[in-house]
């Protein structure tokens, strides 16, 4: 079986990126392959990963512009192997995670001051329960295609998190995460799903982002880019109060 790996050295710049063909043995994950490669083959290919049990999130990549987790994505023949999108190549597969994690600080979700033992109902534990799933992988940033044009929208995974924090039953800042996710957030996303595709874990983005607006029309904001002060986005059919 033949695959391809895109490989990039220490300052090589993308556009100078070499795609190098690879025959591995058939029925192996894409991690396992990678592991052959290196052991068998080019010592030289650089990747991440961790757990090999598609938890930890460390082996994200893409196959033919697709996000995968290296340890679950079964090869196929001709399959095209490049490293995430939408931030800087450190060495070949690998990653600088930096500019998708920094995303976390500008909507504020963490707990600010916690006084005292928080305990959450069963009922307040499943509020938030998936997007608590999250493994912090980044394949939702690295499919958004709002990312391509403004590389400073916040992306899928920082208002996925701010989601989950206003739904926490243990936090008291929600208005403070709303105020935070106006600016490149909530209202410049295109509602595409491809973050929604991309999760590992079966978490919906999009989804989080319209209940993030539906929470946003309650605090009293509106898409700016409606002169009508945001009925045309309750006009919609979606019910804030849903």
């Amino acid at each position: 079986m033949i695959i391809e790996i895109q490989r990039y050295c220490e300052n090589r710049q993308p556009e100078n990126s070499i795609m190098i063909e690879y025959e591995v043995p058939e029925g192996m994950t894409l991690l396992e392959a990678l592991q052959f490669i290196k052991t068998k083959k080019d010592p030289t290919l650089t990747f991440n990963h961790g757990c090999r049990s598609e938890v930890c999130g460390s082996c994200a990549m893409r196959v033919n512009d697709k996000e995968v987790l290296a340890c679950g994505y079964r090869l196929q023949e001709g399959d095209v192997v490049t490293p995430l999108s939408k931030m800087k190549i450190i060495k070949d597969l690998v990653v600088d995670y930096q500019k998708a994690q920094e995303t976390l600080s500008r909507v504020k979700s963490w707990y600010a001051e916690p006084s005292a033992i928080m305990i959450q109902s069963k009922e307040d534990e499943k509020a938030i329960e998936k997007q608590t799933d999250c493994i912090l992988c980044s394949s939702c940033f690295s499919s958004c295609p709002v990312l391509e044009v403004d590389e400073n929208f916040l992306g899928p995974f920082a208002l996925t998190r701010a989601y989950r924090y206003t739904n926490d039953s243990r936090y008291d800042g929600e208005k403070e995460i709303i105020d935070a996710v106006q600016e490149k957030g909530v209202w410049d996303c295109t509602l595409c799903g491809e973050c929604t595709i991309a999760c590992p874990q079966g978490i919906d983005p999009k989804m989080d982002i319209m209940m993030l607006r539906a929470k946003s029309v309650q605090q009293g904001y509106s898409d700016p880019s409606f002169a009508s002060g945001g009925d045309d986005f309750l006009s919609g059919g979606f019910n804030p109060n849903f």
